[in-house]
């Protein structure tokens, strides 16, 4: 039996290619999506193993596609897509409930096997990101600091992936005064990193 994947990504360059990849392979392309109105409206229609979600998309970031998805389709397994090896990425893919993280940079191998497992509702995390997110995943629920309305800010920020100069630019505030925010939230939250943070953050539903 065939895989029958819908595919939600912006760059439709990436679409034709992920159909060329799986040309003779049991992997199906049967719908396409480029911005979360369509992925909603295509994931409820036909039958769909299985979402591949671009952490991008063209009328908002994929994450929060992810979010409406898993209340929406509970069941469809959904699979992240990106080119960016970004630790927070990972951590936000798992804390909601995706299937996995697969990047672009996968060779055919690789694709097809995450393609695969992700449809039968397992799970594909590399190795090295799986052991850093649940690390971080189990740790305790006790962080009750009130954070200030601006470090919520510099923490949003950085739960969507931004480098700290990302964020002063977004925030219109220095990048010193960026550093300074994290240091304090770190310490607030008891969290060791970014990666952390990015958890605490996904973990009090604000995410």
């Amino acid at each position: 039996m065939s895989i029958r994947v819908l595919v939600a990504d912006e760059q439709e360059v990436m679409r034709e290619g992920l159909k060329k990849l799986l040309a003779r392979t049991k992997i199906q392309v049967v719908a396409e999506a480029r911005n979360s109105r369509e992925l909603m409206r295509l994931a409820g229609k036909g039958r769909i193993h299985l979402i591949l979600l671009d952490v991008n998309l063209d009328d908002g970031e994929g994450f929060a596609a992810l979010k409406r998805l898993r209340r929406k389709c509970p069941n469809l397994p959904v699979l992240m897509w990106s080119s960016t090896d970004n630790p927070t990425y990972v951590a936000r893919a798992y804390a909601l409930g995706a299937n996995g993280y697969l990047s672009r940079s996968a060779d055919r191998k690789e694709t097809i096997a995450a393609l695969k497992a992700a449809a039968k509702d397992l799970y594909y995390w590399r190795d090295e990101d799986y052991d850093q997110v649940i690390e971080d995943l189990e740790r305790p629920d006790d962080l009750d600091e009130v954070l200030t309305p601006r470090e919520y800010d510099v923490v949003r920020q950085l739960a969507f992936g931004l480098s700290n100069k990302e964020i002063a630019m977004a925030l219109e505030i220095s990048y010193e005064t960026v550093k300074e925010h994290i240091q304090h939230i770190l310490q607030k939250l008891d969290v060791k990193d970014r990666t952390e943070a990015a958890v605490w953050f996904v973990r009090s539903g604000w995410a």
